[in-house]
């Protein structure tokens, strides 16, 4: 009998042994190559002596004390580190066990921001529909990731949601993109005026759109006329980069491309890569100096925060990608990852009819499949295509980060690509293969049985 409450009550799992590069490798020796670090946590693959020896190096000093006691050099250093290579004025960072974690105190600092200033009643955040932040109360309350969500809203504080950024679905013809963008920027004002300006803490959105809805960029301007508004209207603007920061789609952090910074950011999976679990909270000066000039103290915590051997692996994983320019690589294969994805799917127009768009930065790329590529019509949720494509692909020795509900948590399917930073154009041949063999595979079925 299997005493590990798994995701799902049948698993099936197969067992995993080791890790070789860009490899992951089970019981039985095969070789899957990582096509998506997991959930875009694996950002150095998964056998980087660096880090592993900044692990062994950390626990032989000492592994773990608890922050109300001491700190650490390795969160004294990650800190430094991380506030040096960001860009704005950010001030403190929070470290975490990961995502959610990192939400939930993002989601707390900005309420105490506004009661170290007496403004009570600044209670409500506004997110972005699509969206996901994290499975705890605080993050699932704010998320827009109705699946998710359903089950548990009896416990959930009222969220509120404006649309997200979906120019392949969303925008009207006679738009250009930069009206596209700021025609849904605007709801953020529409809303922020019907809950009442006095009432509303903080906009929360992640900068490139992760799993829910599978890469979703914004359209230049967007994130500018959003901090305008931000700031029209004292409220904080949290950028939720959990999964598109730290490089994934070819900078440091995802929103240097959009010529912002936000007042928190948080930050995880490819903090540490995986080889421990990590996350942060990038914090602007004038929430520290709030926090500094008030009560003088952040009321919340966890046994974890700021952990000696966690932060030592983000240390050093931080240092391997800006010593080896990974981030060079990131952008070079990931346009090259989009070009040939292009490129073969086109050269198989039985199969190409199902590529609906194909978008992302970096190594952060999505592919929405559709039934019917003229008319956008998704496939029937009950097919399940991207349950299908996982299960085929991993037969093909290939992992990738598909899920259902692209549109509106119901409807849509697509696959999310994040492979490691080191991938090379023979990795990238060999996803490419993989993953069109696979759904071409499904696709054909789907066919015979009549879509």
């Amino acid at each position: 009998m299997n005493r590990v409450m798994h995701r799902t009550t049948m698993p099936n799992l197969t067992t995993v042994v080791s890790g070789d590069g860009v490899y992951v490798i089970d019981s039985k020796g095969n070789r899957y190559l990582d096509a998506c670090g997991g959930a875009a946590v694996s950002c150095l693959g998964h056998s980087n002596q660096r880090v592993k020896q900044a692990i062994i190096d950390q626990t032989s000093k000492i592994p773990y004390a608890h922050s109300s006691f001491f700190t650490n050099e390795p969160q004294e250093q990650l800190a430094e580190h991380l506030i040096t290579h960001s860009q704005g004025d950010f001030s403190q960072v929070y470290f975490v066990s990961g995502g959610s974690e990192a939400i939930e105190a993002a989601l707390k600092l900005s309420r105490q921001y506004f009661l170290e200033q007496g403004k009570e009643s600044k209670k409500y955040f506004i997110a972005r529909k699509q969206s996901y932040h994290g499975n705890t109360l605080g993050a699932l309350a704010i998320g827009g990731n109705m699946w998710r969500r359903k089950p548990f809203d009896p416990l959930l504080v009222a969220g509120h949601h404006i649309s997200a950024p979906y120019e392949y679905r969303d925008k009207q013809e006679q738009e250009t993109y930069f009206e596209y963008g700021q025609r849904i920027a605007n709801e953020l004002e529409v809303k922020i005026q019907e809950l009442g300006s006095e009432n509303v803490a903080a906009f929360v959105a992640e900068t490139v759109v992760g799993a829910t809805s599978g890469a979703l960029t914004a359209p230049e301007g967007y994130y500018k006329r959003i901090r305008e508004i931000c700031d029209q209207y004292d409220v904080l603007l949290i950028l939720d980069e959990v999964m598109c920061g730290m490089g994934r789609t070819g900078t440091l952090h995802a929103c240097e491309q959009e010529g912002i910074q936000a007042d928190l950011q948080t930050v995880a999976k490819g903090l540490a890569a995986g080889y421990q679990p990590l996350g942060a909270v990038l914090i602007g000066e004038k929430i520290v100096n709030a926090i500094e000039g008030g009560s003088g103290f952040f009321q919340h915590g966890h046994t974890y925060i700021g952990h000696a051997t966690a932060c030592a692996a983000g240390l050093a994983t931080q240092l391997e990608i800006q010593e080896c320019n990974l981030l060079s690589n990131v952008r070079e294969q990931g346009d090259n990852l989009v070009e040939q994805l292009r490129s073969k799917f086109s050269a198989i127009p039985e199969l190409d009819q199902f590529i609906g768009d194909i978008r992302g930065r970096g190594l952060f790329v999505g592919i929405e499949l559709v039934a019917n590529k003229e008319t956008k019509q998704p496939f029937n949720p009950s097919l399940k295509i991207h349950a299908q494509i996982k299960k085929q692909a991993m037969e093909n020795f290939l992992m990738v980060y598909p899920m259902g509900g692209t549109i509106d948590g119901i409807q849509g399917d697509h696959v999310l690509l994040a492979p490691p930073f080191i991938i090379n154009e023979n990795h990238v041949e060999k996803i490419v293969k993989r993953l069109v063999n696979s759904i071409h595979s499904v696709c054909k079925n789907i066919e015979v049985s009549g879509k």
